[in-house]
């Protein structure tokens, strides 16, 4: 338009200097250059800082049989600041009330109010690898950093253990050397085809995964070639050809990229990451193994399109730096937790320590101050030791900003104690499952921390809701059920098992994840424990992780576990393996009668997988009553 008649000021405001109009519509234009409407801006529902589009209320109010029409406006609430008011017209002869409406919303699904990005298309041929990388370069060309270095030098991995640095110029030229070393020597390495890692993380693992993910190889699994190293090689057939990660060969292809990348001034961006074109997002992209804390371990398709989702999801999350995070990865890379985190790390253009050899709270410590660590990841027995011992007291730990915990729900009296010993680091819970390709729901800023006990909302690309375990009615708020989750997270399934895959996955896509929880009205995630660790005492189904929560907050507990234990009369009666402090004397008759736990086991540490998870059929094993 010309502009609005006699009215410049309004027109000023609609069309600036360059001649952009600026509609006041919320839209997203996805890769294929399609424009979706949210909704208007002016209209959102301002709810306890979040901005809720009215539309999306709408379109599911229009989704009840004896709905016509309806609208959806702001009203004003003292605590809330605003909350939704609907306005409904009823199908004639319609006996719906308030009260229905709003229980219709109740037991709906959830979806994520996290901030996303639009996904590239499905049908775009793309690896997971190649996404990460136009993530970095988006990262790169718009970081604000304040050093003359550029982006390209930042370290992308330091080994904890020689401080040696690996920039991202080197990383990225590594990943191309390899690819073509690969490509070239074993020819039978092909898109499809499956490769064998077995190796502690190093920080040639996350050049490795870059260079198969490129590729199109799957990890894992019936392997045409196996990468191990000389500690890990004896555990593979002698007919499968391998490649050991700390051999003169391998590492002489690092050694050539480091002096090549010396003496440039960054990363050749003129190549994309090698690989063929006709990687599809639907294909396998990795095999990665569940914890089996309470089964068979199973191996879980993931692929590019999950992983795609799951950075995406993270890249939209991410916070305006003037310093790049440095991430201390002290989880497993072999595990979904530290796989991603790997590609996050690139798509961020972050630093990432890798803890190299035995993990131990001292030598995470140290590294933090070390290195200027900005973010670390543990598992819920590091939180509580930071919490209740002093050992943390000794090392500098200035430049830690905040941690992320997965792997057990923390108790509320736990993370208290630890913000009030480290006030200035950020405690975030986080949930999520192999089969959900990592974080299925995470803590985000500030507001979303004070919500303690809670492992947060909703990732992005997520949705979810809580069912009755028989009958698969969805609960309401606040109800405890089984979690369901579905979205683009959500693996293909499991690897040679479709039977256990239809167990898993319900013809609707829904996961059932198979543990308790519950969500309360603002989207916030509870997690209870899982269904088949419940113990049935006298026909009541009771948590362990309740009663380990409870016997973590004796000040002589480091570290507790709880299991079932037969029991002519009760059925399961509760037993705890416990870890005491150094010199303490505490002794099973004070345990026993402690919250109704009724026999009690010591032991120097409790059994964990290398996410954290306590291993409760080895306690189930060592409990058994002929051993006892």
């Amino acid at each position: 338009m010309k502009g609005y008649i006699g009215d410049e000021a309004a027109t000023a405001a609609a069309i600036n200097s360059e001649g952009w109009f600026k509609t006041g519509d919320l839209c997203y234009i996805d890769n294929d250059g399609f424009l979706f409407v949210v909704d208007r801006l002016k209209e959102l529902i301002k709810y306890k800082g979040y901005q809720v589009p009215p539309a999306e209320l709408e379109h599911l109010l229009l989704s009840h049989p004896e709905i016509i029409d309806a609208a959806v406006i702001p009203y004003p609430d003292e605590e809330a600041g605003q909350v939704p008011m609907a306005f409904v017209v009823r199908q004639p002869q319609s006996t719906l009330c308030e009260a229905q409406i709003i229980d219709f919303f109740h037991p709906k699904e959830s979806f994520s109010i996290h901030p996303s990005i639009p996904l590239p298309s499905p049908t775009l041929p793309l690896t997971s690898a190649s996404y990460a990388y136009s993530l970095y370069l988006s990262s790169s060309s718009s970081s604000s950093s304040s050093s003359s270095n550029s982006i390209s030098t930042v370290p992308a991995l330091i080994d904890s253990t020689t401080a040696l640095p690996i920039s991202y110029s080197q990383f990225l030229d590594s990943i191309q050397t390899l690819s073509s070393f690969l490509k070239t020597n074993f020819p039978s390495l092909t898109k499809g085809q499956v490769a064998f890692i077995l190796s502690p993380s190093t920080v040639h693992v996350p050049v490795l995964y870059f260079s198969l993910l490129s590729l199109g190889i799957v990890q894992l699994s019936s392997p045409v070639i196996a990468f191990a190293t000389t500690s890990t090689s004896h555990k593979l057939p002698s007919s499968l050809p391998t490649l050991l990660l700390d051999s003169p060969l391998f590492l002489s292809l690092f050694s050539s990229t480091t002096s090549s990348s010396s003496s440039s001034d960054g990363p050749r961006h003129d190549h994309h990451l090698v690989g063929p074109t006709s990687v599809l997002q639907s294909d396998p992209a990795a095999i990665l193994y569940s914890s089996g804390t309470t089964g068979i371990v199973k191996g879980v398709v993931v692929t590019h399109r999950n992983l795609i989702a799951m950075v995406a999801g993270m890249y939209a999350e991410r916070e305006e730096r003037v310093e790049p995070e440095v991430v201390l990865l002290t989880v497993p890379m072999c595990r979904v937790y530290g796989f991603i985190y790997c590609m996050k790390a690139v798509a961020m253009a972050e630093t990432v320590v890798a803890m190299v050899g035995r993990f131990e709270v001292g030598r995470m410590l140290r590294a933090v101050g070390k290195f200027g660590v900005t973010h670390v990841a543990v598992a819920p027995p590091v939180v509580v030791k930071m919490a209740k011992e002093e050992e943390a007291d000794r090392y500098d730990l200035r430049s830690l900003e905040s941690m992320v915990c997965g792997g057990a729900p923390l108790r509320k009296e736990t993370m208290e104690q630890f913000m009030a010993r480290f006030p200035k680091v950020q405690l975030k819970q986080g949930y999520g499952l192999t089969e959900s390709t990592g974080v299925a729901s995470r803590m985000i800023g500030p507001e979303e921390i004070q919500h303690l006990g809670s492992v947060g909302r909703l990732s992005a690309y997520c949705e979810a809701k809580i069912v009755e375990p028989d009958t698969g009615i969805t609960l309401s708020p606040g109800k405890p059920g089984e979690l369901w989750i579905r979205g683009s997270l959500i693996m293909k399934g499991y690897i040679g098992d479709e039977a256990a895959t239809a167990l898993a996955i319900n013809s609707e896509g829904w996961l059932k994840t198979g543990d308790l929880c519950y969500m309360d009205d603002d989207g916030f995630l509870f997690v209870v424990d899982r269904l088949k660790e419940l113990i049935k005492y006298k026909g009541y189904q009771v948590p362990p992780a309740e009663l380990e929560h409870l016997l973590l907050s004796h000040p002589e507990i480091i570290d507790a576990a709880v299991i079932p234990y037969p029991d002519e009369e009760a059925g399961q009666v509760p037993m705890a393996f416990v870890v005491r402090q150094p010199q303490s004397t505490l002794s099973e008759a004070e345990v026993a009668p402690y919250k109704k736990i009724r026999r009690v086991s010591f032991l120097i540490s409790i059994p964990r997988n290398p996410s954290g998870k306590i291993l409760r059929k080895d306690l189930i094993k060592l409990a058994a009553p002929s051993k006892l």
